[in-house]
């Protein structure tokens, strides 16, 4: 009885193609995230929101630390890395509100690409690829969630006066990783 490697199988990599190809472009739509949320930051600070600007900058630090986890992982799977151009985002919006609207957007497509590569995952008998994505499907589910309560926030307090001085300013307090940078101090 023969036993065939799976190498050659897939050309020589541990991953397989469709997958690799699958997380390639989940790799160009997590920096093309940061490039978006960076918009927004700059946006932000043409509108003397620096704490909206703030949050949006940290959250373009977090696409990059996203897509740097997949690049790191086609790395250890033996798979070519493929860059694609980024499309260039949005640059104006009339509100904050729409700002998070299309942030909202934005995650829900992450999400749902994400979800495709799950499924492409289980459905090849990718184990590892499925396993490596669940961090990525919980991060997701924060991430809409957070959107969802600022949209739910400016709504709120409106996008004119002192509610919005203040969700500004708590804004301006968020670090890395969704911490808090007034902790511990």
């Amino acid at each position: 009885m023969d036993i065939v490697s799976p190498l050659s199988q897939q050309e020589d990599t541990i991953i397989n193609t469709k997958i690799a190809a699958a997380l390639n472009e989940q790799l160009n739509m997590e920096y093309y995230s940061a490039y978006s949320y960076l918009a927004m930051s700059a946006y932000f600070l043409t509108q003397n929101l620096n704490g909206f600007a703030h949050w949006m900058r940290v959250q373009a630090q977090e696409e990059l630390t996203h897509g740097m986890k997949i690049y790191d992982f086609l790395d250890d799977r033996e798979a070519d890395i493929r860059f694609s151009t980024i499309e260039t985002p949005k640059q104006s919006w009339d509100s904050p509100l729409e700002v998070f609207e299309d942030s909202l957007a934005q995650e829900q497509k992450v999400s749902q690409s994400i979800y495709n590569i799950a499924d492409l995952a289980l459905s090849e008998r990718d184990h590892a690829t499925h396993t490596f994505l669940q961090w990525f499907i919980a991060e997701q589910v924060e991430e809409e969630a957070v959107v969802r309560e600022l949209i739910d926030t400016i709504k709120l307090v409106g996008i004119e006066g002192n509610g919005l001085f203040l969700l500004d300013r708590d804004l301006a307090q968020r670090g890395l990783n969704g911490t808090d940078t007034t902790e511990g101090q």
